[in-house]
């Protein structure tokens, strides 16, 4: 534990280019309607893209359910942190300080994730219509109805008033939409899927990101602030590549409608692959020479894999996984060595790049370029 510790520490050091001050933290007084709240805001960030993050850490009042609920570890990954960056689009990291979700409770997302009952089901259940808050749509018997809602994170972003003190000052919700849904015929049976559309998966996302700022201004805490929501299109849980965010919007203070819907152009490429042969073949062939100089290294290796993320259409960070059996540290030690030269070799200065090497026995090496830095990042883990 200490060795990740350390590397994280140094990570933060090299990569940013400053080193930490913990002795300055600039406290304040975080006003709510109930009560005033101390509150600590560190003055250091790592870097000025980044968000400051209020502590005391609070968590989520639905903290847990995410893991539940999206197909993949790369899918949870890239929602949560994607959902910053669409942030950064309305709230400045300069200005605004971040904070998990507060409003939104455990037990209000999984009834919005059910199905809406028909009036049969209701009586059947004995339930009364306003308990009806399903988001996804009623089955009608059929099991291959999709479920379109997945999940619902929120992010709340503080901003400090005249008086020095930090208020809400917007939340950003983001809804994550199944590409593929699962189902079952019978219970414990068979697995089947159905793959939705992007087209109708978009019409529905924005009918559901209506219905729930209708929801959030109902709330006494959310009446009057700004509030984004975005929608997340999941990948498979087979995909080896993580969903984007597609589209989002923002509704004014007090406002109950979402202005224009904001296209955001991102994806996720997996390096070899049809996909990034078809779209960008000029990336893929800078990585396959990269992956045929690793081969020279060792012959009978063929296991380098990458994960591209483009924005905007311009490839802006690489990250690349070399799984590889090593009978010794020196020869692990000269290997991340060869790796890092055909790091600056192969890749242009304006892509971020990161090499994890990993043997049977755990990560040997990590070597790390961001964009228009001169000189890579190294470390060897002992």
């Amino acid at each position: 534990m200490k060795k990740i510790i350390m590397l994280s520490l140094s990570l933060i050091l090299l990569l940013t280019g400053c080193a930490p001050n913990f002795n300055k933290q600039e406290e304040v007084v975080q006003d709510t309607e109930d009560a005033k709240e101390k509150a600590i805001i560190p003055n250091y960030k790592i870097s000025d893209n980044d968000y400051q993050t209020i502590l005391p850490f609070k968590p989520s009042k639905s903290r847990g359910l995410v893991v539940n609920n999206i197909n993949s570890k790369y899918n949870l990954s890239e929602f949560e942190t994607g959902l910053m960056r669409v942030a950064k689009n309305t709230f400045d990291p300069d200005k605004y300080v971040f904070q998990e979700g507060q409003f939104i409770e455990s037990k209000q997302i999984r009834g919005w994730l059910n199905r809406k009952y028909t009036a049969e089901q209701l009586k059947e259940k004995k339930m009364k219509e306003e308990e009806n808050i399903g988001l996804n749509p009623a089955d009608n018997g059929k099991e291959e109805t999709p479920k379109y809602l997945a999940h619902v994170l929120e992010h709340d972003y503080y901003v400090k008033n005249d008086e020095g003190k930090y208020k809400l000052g917007g939340v950003v919700v983001g809804l994550a939409l199944n590409s593929v849904y699962y189902y079952q015929k019978v219970k414990f049976g068979a697995w089947y899927e159905t793959k939705i559309p992007h087209s109708e998966l978009e019409k529905e996302g924005k009918r559901l990101a209506d219905e729930v700022l209708n929801r959030l201004r109902k709330m006494d805490d959310l009446k009057d602030v700004p509030i984004t929501i975005a929608l997340f299109e999941q990948q498979s849980r087979t995909s080896v590549v993580p969903g984007t965010f597609f589209t989002y919007a923002n509704a004014e203070k007090g406002s109950a409608n979402l202005g224009g819907w904001e296209k955001i152009n991102e994806e996720y490429l997996q390096f070899p692959s049809t996909e990034a042969s078809e779209s960008h073949r000029d990336d893929l062939n800078a990585f396959l020479n990269f992956k045929q100089d690793v081969e020279v290294y060792f012959p009978n290796f063929n296991g380098v894999i990458g994960k591209a993320f483009y924005a905007d259409g311009q490839l802006k960070q690489l990250n690349i996984s070399i799984p590889i059996q090593f009978y010794g540290k020196a020869e692990a030690v000269g290997f991340t060595q060869y790796v890092t030269g055909l790091v600056v070799k192969h890749f242009p200065a304006y892509i971020s790049v990161q090499v994890e090497v990993s043997s049977v026995n755990g990560p040997e090496g990590l070597i790390v370029r961001k964009a228009d830095q001169n000189e890579p990042f190294v470390h060897i883990y002992q």
